[in-house]
C-alpha cells in the first residue's frame, strides 16, 4: 500500500513547515549525493531556509563559483555583471560627494577671487555659524552648571543627613568635643 498524495501548498503551520523543510532538506542532499555518485555529475545545491539558515552541498572536486562560472558559460550570460554596474554606480556617486566635499574645505584658499559682496556675504554665515556654535556651548555649559549644583546641593542634603543620625547618638563614636 503506497502514500497517499499531498497537495503541494504552502504548509501554514510553523513547525509542520520547519519539520517538513528539514526531512526534505536531507532527502534532496542525499539525492544530490547520489546523482554525483552514479553519474558523475556535477551538482550544487544551495538552500535558505524561512529562517535564514543556509545549506548547500557541491559535488566533490569543484566548488560553488566553478559551478556558477560553467552555469554562465552555458547560458551565455553573466550572473555579476549587474552588481558590478551598481557598484560602479555607487562609487560614482561617493566620488561625486567626494568632489563637492573637497571643493567646500577648500572654499577657503580661493577667497583672492571673490567680490566684496560675496565676501561679506561668506562673513555673515560665519558669523552665523559661529552664534550657533556660541549658543549650543553655553546651553551645554548652563546644563552641566544647574546638574552639578544638584549634585552639590543632594550632597550637602545627604551629608547633613548623615551629621544628624550621629548626632542623636547617645554615645558618638565620631565629632569634636567642646570644652
Amino acid at each position: 500500500m503506497g502514500r497517499g498524495k499531498i497537495e503541494i501548498k504552502r504548509i501554514e503551520n510553523a513547525t509542520n513547515r520547519q519539520v517538513t523543510y528539514s526531512k526534505r532538506r536531507s532527502g534532496i542532499m542525499k539525492k544530490a549525493r547520489e546523482l554525483t555518485v552514479l553519474c558523475d555529475a556535477q551538482v550544487a545545491i544551495i538552500m535558505f531556509s524561512s529562517t535564514g539558515k543556509y545549506h548547500e552541498f557541491c559535488s566533490t572536486g569543484t566548488d560553488i563559483k566553478g559551478i556558477f562560472d560553467r552555469y554562465q558559460q552555458a547560458i551565455g550570460t553573466s550572473l555579476w555583471i549587474e552588481q558590478y554596474e551598481n557598484m560602479q554606480r555607487t562609487l560614482s556617486h561617493l566620488k561625486d560627494i567626494n568632489r563637492n566635499l573637497r571643493t567646500e574645505i577648500r572654499m577657503g584658499e580661493d577667497l583672492d577671487a571673490l567680490e566684496f559682496e560675496e565676501l561679506r556675504d561668506l562673513e555673515q554665515n560665519v558669523d552665523a555659524a559661529l552664534k550657533e556654535v556660541r549658543q549650543r556651548k553655553y546651553h551645554v555649559i548652563t546644563t552641566q552648571t544647574e546638574t552639578y549644583k544638584k549634585k552639590v546641593k543632594h550632597s550637602q542634603e545627604a551629608y547633613k543627613n548623615l551629621q544628624q543620625e550621629l548626632g542623636m547618638r547617645e554615645d558618638p563614636a565620631y565629632g569634636f568635643v567642646d570644652n
